[in-house]
Order: structure tokens, then C-alpha cells, then sequence
């Protein structure tokens, strides 16, 4: 049986043998996640440090201020700062608990890149307590969070690290709990879904509990550290693959000759039929990335995973073929293309296949192409340059003769025949059809 985790009174601190921490809470990143988190904690009477390598995001967020765009994080952030229950810093202070929600992205040849962990492990180990929690949110292979015990028990030789089967009482506790949100609404799901705590000893998992319980209403679900993992990368990869027979079926009717979405809305009329809509691939960075991630663990037995990912990322190039039709058949016209995110109604372009598809007709057809995305003021980098213009709808919709939806935004659906009228149009998300 695992031995248990050293509670701080046992550790002497309560007592004043060890030094108080800086903060109750720190957290590591301070992206789509670990902001969203940090303020939520604050919020909840957290004492709250949230650190970034970004000078920028640290001072925009000591303003009050936030530097993406996400329902009802505006607020929270600025009353959070107003009330002092939450700093901004470029420095790692001690704290009770550390929350590591840094980006973990692809490498070459879809090789998961868990440095940025890595390094969030190597900056808060010189600072742990006796006594502190650290947690790692951030969607990894299974066995980052092993890895990052390795880590720690280098860098601080002084400390007993738990470890999975170690009968050695340990000093700190280490766990892995994935954050399960949907843009758009991460501050309610925060709250509201359940979560899934996972630690390297049950001890480990009831330490964290400690923190998500304080706020979230949802269950909390204990486990081990690897099937926490696991369970991340096994929900993101069920979305991937049913998003991909979606995805796949489109690409079928093209080639028959039959209209997708009526073959979708007449098979989920079945009772036991739910086919989710086509899209122009997958994007973002979980449901477009994970599922690599399990592919990475298991490459020989994982075939089914890896082909829904091969699916989904050649829809994008399919639906650039498609469009590359329409600009050989209007030779003089422009075309509009409408929204670059990766999903409605956010500002997220990462992993993007719209931003994708955009790129590759800007580098071909660059003063041809006109983009409306209502979530920037600005033309991504990928298009600087190309001869892309970024334009207003309606500036879009007077010029264009051809009109590409490649992300329903609710900006774009009051859109009708009478604002269609003479144009080529090409919906790849169903939109004027609903």
C-alpha cells in the first residue's frame, strides 16, 4: 500500500519550522486555461499568483486587463485584481499549491512536446515547500506527470517526491487533473463539469481534491496519474474520430453526387444515429492534438485514432480543392472568406483549418481573397503580406462573387438568399441551411 502524504502540520509548518508561502495558489501559464483558472480561484478567496513568461500578458493582466477573448473573464480578472486576490508575475513564488496549465504542443512528425512542462517543473522546484501540492492541467502524454516527479526529485534532492508504489512517507504531493472545457464557456465549465484527479499515491489525489473542491460543483473523480492522463487524450480522441466519419461522409457525397446534410438529417432521424456536422477540418489545441498524443503511447495499436487524425486534417486540403474550383471558375472574381477560428464566436486561430485553407489560397490567389473575422483587428501572420485583405462583411459581401462560410460565427448567420444572390457560395459547416 502506498504510504500517505506528509500534511503540513506533520511537517512542522503550522508549527514555524518551515517558512509560509508567498501564495496559496500559483499557477504556471496564464493562457486559455491557466487564466480563466487563476481568476476563478481568486474568486473564490484564493490567494492567487499567476505567473507567465510573457512581460506583456503579466503587466495586461495587473491592469485589470485580459489578453483573450472569453465570456465573462473580463470581469472576473478585474475583480480578482481589484480585490487583491490575484497578481500577475514573471517570477515562480512559493505557494501551497502550483497549478502547471502551459501549452504542450506538437513536435515533427506529430511527436508530443511536453518541454514547456519541462521547464514549468524545473522553475517551480527550486521554490516547493514541504508540504505543497503540485498539479499538472496541462493535456500531456501519459507519464508526463512522472516526468515531472523525475524533475523535481533532481533539482531538490532534499525532498521525498512520491512516486507510484513507494512505501516512503513523501514531503510533497504530485497529481494530474485535466481541465475539460469548451471555449466559449470555460469560466461554467470550470465550475460546473466534473473533474477527474489523479495521483501519483491516493494521498496525492486527496491533497489536490483539496483545491478543486472548493469550487467546483461538479464531481471530483479520483484516480491514478496515468488514468487521468489517459483519460484526457481517450475524450478528446472520441470526439476526433466521430468528428472524422462526419468529416469522411462529406467527402463521400461530394464524390456521389448527394447532399450531405440531408443524408445526415434523414440517418439521425434513426434512434440509435447521431452523426455530428462536417466542418473544414478539425482544429484547436485539444481534439486536433491529442489524439497524436495516444497515438505517441501505443503507435502499433492506436490505428483507429491515427486515421480519424489523418481524416479530419485532409478535409482541410479537400476543401481547398473545392475552393480552388470556384476561383477557376469566376478567373477574374474575388472571393470571401468567412471567419479564420478554429471554432464560433472565439478568438482562438490555433490549429485552425479556416486559417489553413486561408493561408494556402493567400499564398496562390493573394489579392483575390478578402477575410471577415470579427474576432481580430488584425491580419494574422500567416497572411501579412500575401495580398490578403482583411475586410468587413459587408465590404466582403458588396466585392465578392464568391463566398466561402468556414466558420459559422453568429455574426455571419443572419446572412439570406437577398445577401447571397448572384454569388457563388460554398457553406462547409451547414450554416444557411439551418
Amino acid at each position: 500500500m502506498n504510504a500517505p502524504f506528509k500534511t503540513a502540520a506533520a511537517l512542522g509548518i503550522e508549527a514555524g519550522l518551515h517558512p509560509a508561502p508567498d501564495h496559496q495558489v500559483a499557477v504556471i501559464g496564464l493562457g486559455y486555461i491557466g487564466l480563466p483558472t487563476a481568476a476563478l480561484l481568486a474568486s473564490y478567496g484564493w490567494n492567487v499568483c499567476g505567473v507567465d513568461v510573457s512581460k506583456r500578458v503579466v503587466e495586461t493582466v495587473n491592469a485589470g486587463g485580459v489578453h483573450i477573448e472569453e465570456r465573462d473573464l473580463d470581469k472576473l480578472v478585474h475583480d480578482a485584481i481589484t480585490a487583491r486576490t490575484l497578481v500577475a508575475s514573471t517570477e515562480v513564488p512559493t505557494a501551497s499549491f502550483y497549478m502547471i496549465a502551459v501549452p504542450t504542443p506538437l513536435g515533427e512528425g506529430n511527436a508530443p512536446d511536453i518541454s514547456y512542462v519541462e521547464a514549468a517543473a524545473r522553475a517551480i522546484a527550486p521554490k516547493i515547500l514541504p508540504g505543497a501540492c503540485v498539479i499538472v492541467e496541462s493535456t500531456s502524454p501519459v507519464g508526463t506527470t512522472e516526468r515531472v516527479a523525475e524533475i523535481i526529485s533532481e533539482l531538490r534532492p532534499d525532498l521525498v517526491v512520491p512516486r507510484d508504489g513507494s512505501t516512503e512517507e513523501a514531503d510533497i504531493a504530485l497529481a494530474y487533473c485535466p481541465e475539460r472545457v469548451l471555449p466559449g464557456r470555460i469560466v461554467n465549465e470550470l465550475v460546473h463539469n466534473d473533474r477527474v484527479i489523479g495521483g501519483v499515491t491516493p494521498a496525492c489525489a486527496e491533497r489536490a481534491a483539496v483545491l478543486y473542491t472548493s469550487f467546483v460543483k461538479g464531481d471530483c473523480l479520483y484516480t491514478t496519474a496515468r488514468v487521468a492522463e489517459t483519460v484526457k487524450l481517450v475524450e478528446n480522441s472520441f470526439r476526433d474520430v466521430n468528428i472524422a466519419f462526419a468529416n469522411e461522409l462529406s467527402m463521400i457525397a461530394d464524390v456521389i453526387g448527394v447532399d450531405v446534410w440531408d443524408v445526415i438529417r434523414l440517418a439521425n432521424r434513426h434512434p440509435r444515429v447521431n452523426i455530428l456536422q462536417p466542418g473544414p477540418g478539425v482544429g484547436g489545441h485539444c481534439i486536433a492534438v491529442d489524439p497524436w498524443f495516444l497515438v505517441a503511447g501505443a503507435p502499433a495499436a492506436a490505428r483507429l485514432v491515427r486515421t480519424a487524425r489523418e481524416v479530419n486534417d485532409h478535409k482541410a486540403v479537400h476543401t481547398e480543392a473545392r475552393i480552388c474550383a470556384l476561383l477557376d471558375a469566376a478567373p477574374e472574381g474575388k472571393i470571401a472568406l468567412l471567419g479564420l477560428a478554429f471554432k464560433p464566436d472565439i478568438d482562438d486561430f490555433r490549429e485552425s483549418p479556416a486559417l489553413e485553407i486561408a493561408e494556402a489560397l493567400a499564398h496562390t490567389h493573394g489579392n483575390r481573397i478578402l477575410v471577415v473575422e470579427p474576432f481580430t483587428e488584425d491580419m494574422p501572420a500567416a497572411l501579412a503580406g500575401s495580398g490578403a485583405e482583411l475586410v468587413t462583411l459587408d465590404a466582403a459581401l458588396r466585392t465578392a462573387e464568391i463566398v466561402v462560410v468556414l466558420v459559422d460565427h453568429t455574426a455571419f448567420k443572419h446572412l439570406g438568399p437577398d445577401d447571397l444572390a448572384g454569388k457563388l457560395v460554398f457553406d462547409t459547416r451547414g450554416m444557411l441551411r439551418r
